[in-house]
């Protein structure tokens, strides 16, 4: 098994793996490259997205600047975008559902690391070169869902459909539909229900 099989099925892996760092590279280069770039240059932006974002069927509506691990393991519904400053470590897969709105500085962060140090540490391999291994666990978004600004989302987590989160918030745990949740750790708050509209029914 090679370690991106490794990486993408939640086992632990050596992210120093010679594949792994050169896409890491790619992303990262690509992301570079997005971030230069204007609002009035939408054709030159579509084009490094679908580079960058090579498994989404649909292109987001992105505000630089962005950052990305693989930019290849996140995959966006339709009508979906983040503002400022997003964040998104998809060591694991990560799945945007439609019409997802993400505010600024919100970070996804699939990896995670051994809780015990001597799992965690830095190792050195034969040849005198130093690794350590990490592993990640997947995030699902829900289409319809709103992340409000500065909002964290851990690895392992699914935020269901409709359902909106507070900024600043901590998500460590599976939030359920149409519900608000906030806080950190983010917590479900109540659910929403018809007396959250503020117009008649579209």
């Amino acid at each position: 098994m090679t370690e991106k099989e490794k990486m993408l099925s939640g086992q632990l892996y050596d992210p120093s793996d010679p594949e792994l760092s050169q896409l890491r590279l790619r992303a990262r280069k690509l992301a570079r490259r997005y971030n230069l770039t204007d609002e009035d240059e939408p054709e030159l932006q579509a084009e490094i997205l679908r580079q960058l974002l090579s498994c989404s069927k649909e292109l987001p509506l992105l505000q630089a600047p962005i950052y990305f691990d693989y930019g290849c393991n996140t995959h966006f519904g339709k009508f979906s975008g983040a503002n400022f400053n997003f964040t998104c470590l998809d060591v694991c897969p990560v799945y945007i559902g439609d019409n997802v709105m993400i505010g600024p500085n919100v970070t996804i962060a699939t990896p995670l690391h051994p809780m015990l140090y001597e799992e965690r540490n830095i190792r050195q391999r034969g040849d005198c070169s130093f690794y350590n291994l990490e592993y990640a666990k997947p995030v699902v978004i829900g289409d319809n869902c709103w992340l409000a600004s500065n909002v964290v989302v851990c690895g392992g987590v699914t935020i269901g459909e409709g359902s909106v989160i507070g900024a600043g918030s901590v998500v460590t745990r599976n939030v359920p539909p149409m519900s608000l949740a906030a806080g950190n750790p983010c917590r479900v708050i109540r659910p929403l229900t018809e007396k959250d509209r503020m117009q008649g029914p579209f």
